[in-house]
């Protein structure tokens, strides 16, 4: 059986060393969480595996979910009880990437904690769309993670220049890579990115080839895949829980489930990195606060009608935007409600 790695081989910053150092655990160990399912964790800890639940006192003082941990995450282990290890703080993340819960609940979910580089998959087999990739960049630029955007099963495109071409128009600074698991194409330029420290996580909608290619990256079959229904190309669920693995490189990969819906919690800065090009035209617009209606000396207008911005683009940025401030009037109303000492009705 292939030993754990140590602590220092899966990332762990000297920052969250210092915030471990400071609890004091005399029976505590810093661990990494490498998968969870039903609130129990799975934490590598210097070689050692562990399963745990949460202490009772850490789910009493979080304020969500989002302050539980998450796959990625670097936590503090008290093994006082060394038949029922307990997860007893959340060290500091350098990084997290967040969506709003599923359904109807306005909680955060953290999907991945403490990455690098978020891979970005989408399938060029059928179910490609640019406002669907927009919108997992201001989400990955707003983790802190550096996206990059992997096209998926480029041997199945039918104009593959143009499918990339379309990627680079909206990916802004954020690299863009053809890949195909199947004929390898690709892969030695997504490999380069994952040298030894260095954590990657996939995110995409089901189906997009996240399983088959974290495989050809693990050089073995760690993942269970499966093909996209025939009849609309949309994918399937074949990660069904998230999970870390070390590659042979030394790189720690988050694979992750394929996402029916990424709804938006808090992407402020991560916005404006995602559409540079935009907030750029905002930033020159004559009034603060214009509305790129009818104000005078709009150069959102301007450049609509000159052609220089794309319509439907634009469109996306509009609909984030107004999406990103009704979860920050959400976010506010809980705020004040706890302050009240009570919660805000779920909606």
């Amino acid at each position: 059986m292939t030993p754990l790695p140590d602590n220092d081989a899966l990332g762990i910053t000297p920052q969250q060393c210092e915030a471990f150092a400071a609890l004091a655990l005399a029976t505590g160990r810093a661990g990494r969480v490498v998968g969870e399912a039903k609130g129990e964790y799975r934490v590598w800890a210097d070689g050692d595996e562990y399963a745990a639940a949460c202490a009772s006192k850490l789910f009493g003082r979080a304020a969500g979910r989002g302050d539980l941990p998450a796959v990625g995450d670097w936590v503090a282990l008290d093994l006082a009880d060394a038949a029922a290890p307990r997860v007893v703080a959340l060290l500091p993340r350098a990084t997290k990437f967040s969506r709003k819960a599923a359904g109807h609940r306005d909680d955060e979910q953290v999907v991945a904690a403490n990455v690098d580089v978020a891979l970005i998959s989408a399938g060029l087999d059928g179910d490609f769309n640019l406002r669907r990739l927009e919108r997992y960049l201001a989400v990955a630029w707003e983790s802190g993670a550096t996206p990059v955007v992997l096209l998926t099963k480029c041997d199945l495109a039918d104009d593959l220049a143009a499918r990339v071409a379309e990627a680079r128009g909206v990916a802004g600074r954020a690299e863009v890579i053809a890949t195909s698991a199947r004929t390898g194409e690709g892969v030695a330029a997504v490999r380069a990115l994952l040298g030894p420290r260095v954590t990657v996580a996939f995110m995409g909608s089901s189906g997009v080839g996240k399983s088959t290619l974290a495989n050809t990256l693990l050089a073995r079959d760690a993942q269970r895949t499966q093909d996209v229904r025939e009849h609309d190309q949309r994918g399937r669920h074949t990660t069904t829980h998230r999970e870390l693995f070390v590659l042979p490189s030394g790189a720690l990969l988050i694979d992750t489930p394929g996402m029916r819906e990424l709804q938006l919690w808090d992407v402020s800065r991560g916005l404006d990195a995602a559409f540079e090009d935009v907030a750029d035209l905002v930033a020159r617009c004559r009034f603060s606060d214009c509305g790129h209606g009818a104000e005078p000396g709009c150069a959102v207008r301007d450049a609509l009608a000159a052609g220089a911005l794309d319509g439907a683009r634009y469109a996306s940025w509009q609909k984030l935007s107004d999406e990103a401030a009704r979860v920050r009037e959400m976010r506010a109303a809980k705020a004040r409600a706890a302050t009240r000492g009570r919660r805000p009705r779920d909606r």
